[in-house]
């Protein structure tokens, strides 16, 4: 039998290296910002063009390389950062593998520029699918310039992987936002297809924040610190009422460089458990120290996992400084025992007589009333066999329920509980309903996504005029995001166009959003979007649906009387999914009157 093993070539381990490290252009983007980092750089220019399919260049003024230099940085497994074994424990440097320039350079046409402050003349280098093409002097300035053109062009099954250009440069915004957020004291630029898109000056952390998000995220801050002998904790966390229901701005650095932990994410939810609900997610930007030897930062190729010796401290650490600094900077909620006055209530008038207070009852009002008119009744005996055999045995989310539209539910009496809940008799039990998740399903499915749907066909919507346009300021990212969605928001009845750097103005908005309610409804959409990633033109708008029907539903606390809660009621179950809300949470809870009598030992 014959050897069948025998070693790949050179280039197709570098494209197979390729397709660990660089799996998109932003891939690329990370790698060669990084480099310029570890080159002691303090003004970094990303250049982009297409999304970086045509053309990636990053100029950097760090210390630059010599002709030998420029030549083996693209040899794989070539670095200078690591002389033995003993360096892989002492890493506080990007990169240290020696992939990333010889990944790229097999999948795409390289041009390198460099120079050594000491030397009087550069060296260029022009690679294409790993071999060296052209090597020569050059005048160039101190520091390096690499250009990446066609990236992927001899891989086209990766390259036809890409997704929109739009959608790519998004991701390209996201780590040109880790990076700079990383390193506060280098100054970033980025054009993109000509335009300048960002330019960050060099300051502090929450310079560069504001600089990133918008000025509105200098209130939002609280800074955390707190100094140990396992983790250094610095940054800042967002207060709890700028909560939102999709992950944000949510950073976590360690040793300066971008990683990410589900399990230090927990720790930090945790730090506000009582300040927030389970849906929502708060910003933070928080900063970790740790001794390189006692985490591994070697786990996954883009070196975004880290393993942590101490992780149960860490974990705890992190809990406690946040917890300490909401503490510090009043943002919890406290009772201050010293100050008499912290609660003041005005003494009662001395001239207005007291007048006892009175509690009035209904003697006739039976909250199991099942009076209903002679158009309720049509169809009552079909419902209350769906009330028996759907609602009261649970409803599944595969489940389709439709009701005939002539038929009506049945008038039951109804008590609102907390401004929150409707409790009602059923023919079977009792039947709690969320009031804001049923009127968000009913928004959805009945108003909402019909119409966006049928609408989807025309060029612009039904759209009501604001009377005073609103401007929409938003980050980098966020600005690509509403570009993304600017068809199907028009469509479904945004009137809304570019105002300047990053913002948009907004003219009008879908009926029956109120003018206040506008931002926040266009927020929630970008939020969902960009953690959903939805890019169908179907996918976009029943995000959109969701987002109007959760701004626009009835909020807690409303009072309601008893008319609205019974059409609340019949509307509910007369869509196609009345047990569920848009975002799949139970919108009604039920018992039956043998689960009752359980209930009361009978």
């Amino acid at each position: 039998m014959s050897d069948i093993i025998r070693l790949l070539p050179d280039s197709i381990a570098n494209q197979i290296a390729a397709g660990e490290v660089i799996q998109r252009p932003a891939s690329a983007v990370k790698e060669l910002m990084e480099n310029s980092i570890d080159a002691e750089a303090t003004k970094i220019q990303l250049i982009v063009k297409d999304a970086g399919r045509s053309l990636l260049q990053v100029v950097d003024n760090g210390k630059g390389m010599t002709e030998t230099d420029a030549r083996m940085c693209f040899e794989r497994h070539a670095t200078s950062k690591l002389r033995d074994a003993s360096d892989l424990f002492n890493i506080r440097t990007k990169g240290f593998r020696g992939e990333a320039l010889a990944s790229i350079a097999s999948i795409a046409h390289v041009e390198l520029r460099t120079k050594v402050q000491e030397a009087e003349i550069g060296t260029f280098i022009f690679i294409e699918g790993n071999i060296v093409q052209k090597q020569e002097p050059c005048q160039c300035n101190t520091g390096t310039a690499i250009l990446v053109r066609n990236l992927f062009y001899n891989v086209p099954a990766r390259r036809n992987f890409l997704k929109s250009d739009l959608v790519e440069f998004r991701h390209i915004l996201e780590e040109y936002h880790r990076v700079a957020i990383a390193h506060p004291e280098i100054g970033f630029t980025l054009h993109h297809n000509g335009h300048e898109v960002s330019r960050l000056d060099a300051g502090s952390l929450r310079l560069r924040i504001i600089s990133i998000f918008g000025q509105g995220h200098n209130e939002r801050l609280v800074p955390v610190e707190e100094d140990t002998s396992i983790v250094k904790v610095t940054g800042f966390i967002g207060k709890p009422e700028y909560s939102k229901k999709t992950r944000g701005e949510q950073y976590f650095f360690i040793n300066k460089r971008f990683i990410r932990s589900p399990y230090l994410h927990h720790a930090l939810q945790a730090a506000f458990e009582d300040l927030i609900t389970r849906d929502h997610f708060v910003s933070y930007f928080i900063f970790l120290e740790v001794d390189p030897a006692k985490i591994d930062v070697n786990i996954h190729p883009t070196k975004t996992e880290v393993k942590f010796e101490d992780e149960h401290h860490i974990y705890s650490i992190i809990r406690s400084a946040v917890k300490r600094s909401l503490g510090k900077f009043n943002v919890s909620p406290t009772l201050d025992f010293e100050q008499e006055n912290s609660i003041k209530i005005d003494p009662y008038p001395q001239d207005r007589p007291v007048v006892p207070p009175v509690i009035k009852v209904n003697p006739d009002f039976n909250p199991f009333s099942t009076k209903v008119t002679g158009q309720q009744l049509a169809g009552k005996k079909e419902i209350e066999t769906w009330f028996d055999k759907e609602v009261l045995t649970g409803i599944e989310k595969s489940q389709t329920v439709a009701l005939p539209a002539e038929k009506e539910v049945p008038a039951y009496e109804c008590i609102q509980i907390h401004g929150s809940f409707i409790l009602s008799a059923a023919p079977s039990g009792l039947l709690l309903i969320h009031m804001k998740r049923a009127h968000e399903r009913i928004l959805y499915e009945r108003i909402l996504y019909e119409r966006i749907l049928k609408e989807m066909g025309m060029e612009r919507a039904r759209s009501q005029q604001l009377l005073f346009p609103q401007h929409l300021e938003l980050s980098p990212e966020d600005h690509v995001s509403v570009k993304e969605l600017l068809p199907s928001l028009r469509k479904s009845g945004f009137d809304l166009d570019e105002f300047g750097k990053n913002t948009f103005i907004i003219q009008g908005t879908p009926p029956g959003l109120s003018d206040g309610e506008a931002i926040l409804a266009l927020q929630s959409i970008i939020d969902t979007y960009k953690f959903t990633g939805t890019g169908s033109a179907t996918g976009i708008n029943e995000n959109i649906a969701v987002s109007l029907a959760s701004n626009m539903a009835i909020k807690e606390g409303k009072l309601l009387q008893q008319p609205e809660m019974q059409q609340l009621m019949r509307d509910l179950f007369l869509c196609e999914y009345p047990a569920l809300s848009p975002t799949g949470k139970p919108t009604l809870v039920t018992m039956s009157v043998e689960e009752l009598l359980k209930r009361f030992g009978s």
